[in-house]
């Protein structure tokens, strides 16, 4: 009996104790929890998705290159629309009745009970005269966004675009992004995309049963505020880019600037360009098409991805590399009869005129093209190795000038030029005796070199440093603190000894400032501009015309690689370019004659027939391709033919 009792008690208080449990649980429900209430009230509230202001983008000088601007996604849930005006949506945001109809479809598709994009980018005077009716449109509610703004439409290579994100950037992201976020495409934008996107936040707002907003939920208790994203400061000088795109108007090519002692570049032309602007709102899908069918390729990034033939500019690293090597020195003379004669004397590297004895000053000063036939096969026949062997030292010279690589600029794209291995030249010319007289035209920077206009700019800093350099970069500070990525602080070296820079400082000097030099009509009066003009022979038409130097030649601000396609001579068209924009960079003046300004500023460059658009992603001035194609055909016959006719289109790449 007493057993019967014990067990009773013990039930009643399992029963009493759930009970205090159920009854506590539902008192901190009611009176202390308040999820449970918003979950009530869901039915009541919409989640405002809180998009971030992507970070400004200034130049050096703190002048605004990037912006936002302020638009507006409309969005809709199909179940909510009910006996709503469509002609009167379709006249306020610009629609036709089968634009609705296809919008509506595709909602229904995604889901009728959430909400989904109707209409993007909404700008806000349109939005201004949707708000005055939004009452109107149950089921219908507007997201607010920014978008990109381009205030004096420069610089598009660098800045680059944003867009929507796909299913593979979404699937990258480890669900960061969601569809509809927008993302760096290109440039900047792309490169520096984690920093710049900042964090999305949300919001909980509360509307009425017509969906008009009626506040904040709880004052804001269970938002998540958005996080802007870093603002950059780049190395570009907005005002030297803006004279520089002046000058590159109508013309093919590239300009790059770069600050010797930083790296920083100042100035990024890739030319033809566009205006950033036609990237963004609702027609840049039709403006991207436009884009990628012109024929002019104004979204190709010539100053990293375009590579030609160095040409005469190429003389400045053989002459270092050489007295590094020790084959040569500052004394060493070589006699210039009009040409190097070469393959037992049965071919001929020409010269446009005959410059007798020549030293090394003078071979930059006269651009001597016999001086580095001399140079060239002492560095591949004269040093007790195989020409293999010696081509690959003379090639590893070549790279730690930054040749044949990525300089790992912050953007997206770089090609790293081209320098053929030994192993090439050994499987073309079919054993491993070749000799210097089988390549002669890489000598002066012909042949199968390739490189691109912002690794000339760089040898240009290499120079002006006298043997070390940082790796270009376009932004120099990161967010308020201003930071910049380690890897542009680092000192690099070139390989050469800086004594050894003082003579071909001094050829250059001589080149741009003594009378007789092949820059001397762009000297700039008051500084000593140290230069070098090229005229790069292109098979396809009109050579290249090119111009590099740096300013001044104590303590220098600034290198610049000009490179002009189709133009012929480059102290006639390339030279005029890089004068004005150093001068511009030094003094804030331009002091070369009126006229000559005119010249430039005018000059329509631009091929004038287009038979065939060349995708951008096959696009290189200098088809290697072709040219090794050539060159097998013009080597089946016996070897000293082969030399004969491989050479015999090789011209002074002089001025």
């Amino acid at each position: 009996m007493n057993s019967f009792f014990e067990r009773k008690y013990v039930i009643q208080g399992i029963f009493i104790a759930i009970a205090l449990i159920i009854i506590s649980r539902l008192a901190y429900i009611q009176l202390i929890d308040d999820s449970y209430l918003l979950s009530a009230n869901n039915n009541v509230l919409r989640k405002v998705v809180v998009y971030p202001a992507r970070g400004v983008v200034l130049d050096r000088n703190g002048k605004v290159l990037v912006q936002n601007e302020p638009v507006y996604d409309l969005l809709v849930t199909p179940k909510e629309v009910k006996n709503i005006d469509t002609a009167l949506l379709c006249q306020l945001i610009n629609i036709d009745k089968q634009g609705f109809i296809t919008r509506m479809e595709k909602a229904r598709a995604h889901s009728p009970f959430r909400a989904s994009t109707f209409e993007k980018l909404i700008p806000p005077d349109i939005y201004a005269r949707f708000q005055e009716h939004q009452d109107k449109f149950r089921g219908f509610y507007v997201q607010l966004r920014t978008i990109r703004n381009y205030p004096d439409s420069i610089a598009a290579q660098f800045l680059g675009y944003i867009q929507e994100v796909n299913d593979r950037d979404i699937e990258r992201s480890k669900g960061f992004y969601r569809m509809g976020d927008y993302i760096g495409a290109s440039g900047v934008e792309r490169s520096y995309e984690d920093l710049i996107r900042g964090k999305r936040g949300v919001k909980n707002q509360m509307v009425d049963a017509l969906n008009r907003p009626k506040g904040i939920f709880m004052d804001g208790k269970y938002d998540t505020l958005a996080v802007s994203g870093d603002g950059l400061v780049s190395s570009l000088d907005k005002d030297l880019q803006v004279l520089a795109e002046k000058l590159m108007k109508n013309k093919l090519g590239s300009v790059v600037a770069i600050e010797p002692a930083t790296g920083e570049v100042l100035t990024y032309v890739s030319s033809p360009s566009y205006n950033p602007n036609m990237m963004v709102g609702r027609d840049r899908g039709n403006n991207y098409m436009k884009l990628l069918n012109d024929p002019l390729r104004p979204l190709f990034n010539r100053p990293i991805q375009a590579s030609y033939p160095p040409g005469s500019v190429f003389k400045v690293v053989a002459a270092l590399t050489a007295q590094e090597a020790g084959v040569i020195t500052s004394q060493t003379i070589f006699n210039c009869p009009g040409g190097y004669r070469y393959g037992g004397g049965r071919a001929i590297m020409r010269c446009t005129h005959v410059d007798g004895p020549t030293d090394l000053i003078k071979s930059i000063q006269k651009s001597c093209n016999t001086y580095y036939g001399y140079v060239y096969a002492r560095m591949i026949d004269s040093r007790g190795m195989s020409g293999p062997k010696a081509y690959g030292l003379w090639r590893d010279g070549l790279m730690k000038f930054g040749l044949g690589h990525k300089l790992g600029i912050d953007l997206p794209g770089e090609k790293g030029g081209n320098i053929p291995t030994p192993e090439y030249y050994t499987k073309r010319f079919g054993n491993e005796t070749w000799r210097s007289s089988y390549n002669i035209s890489l000598s002066i920077g012909q042949g199968e070199l390739g490189i691109t206009p912002l690794q000339m700019a760089n040898i240009m800093a290499i120079v002006a440093n006298r043997g070390h350099y940082y790796r270009p970069h376009l932004v120099k500070g990161i967010g308020d603190k201003k930071m910049v990525r380690e890897e542009y602080t680092e000192k690099i070296y070139a390989g050469v000894d800086p004594k050894y820079y003082e003579p071909v400082i001094e050829g250059m000097s001589r080149a741009v400032n003594v009378s007789g030099g092949t820059g001397y009509s762009v000297r700039i009066n008051g500084i000593e501009m140290c230069g070098k003009t090229g005229t790069v022979q292109n098979p396809h038409g009109e050579n290249h015309a090119v111009f590099f130097a740096f300013a001044p030649r104590v303590n220098p601000k600034i290198a610049i690689a000009v490179f002009v396609e189709n133009a012929g001579y480059g102290g006639t068209w390339a030279g005029p370019i890089a004068s004005m924009l150093v001068e511009k960079y030094i003094t804030d003046t331009i002091t070369l004659p009126k006229h000559l300004q005119d010249r430039i500023m005018n000059a329509n460059l631009e091929p004038k027939i287009i038979k065939k658009a060349v995708p951008a992603k096959k696009e290189n001035i200098q088809n290697t391709k072709d040219s090794v194609k050539q060159n097998n055909r013009q080597a089946t016959n016996t070897k000293n033919t082969a030399l004969i006719v491989q050479h015999s289109q090789v011209r002074r790449n002089h001025e």
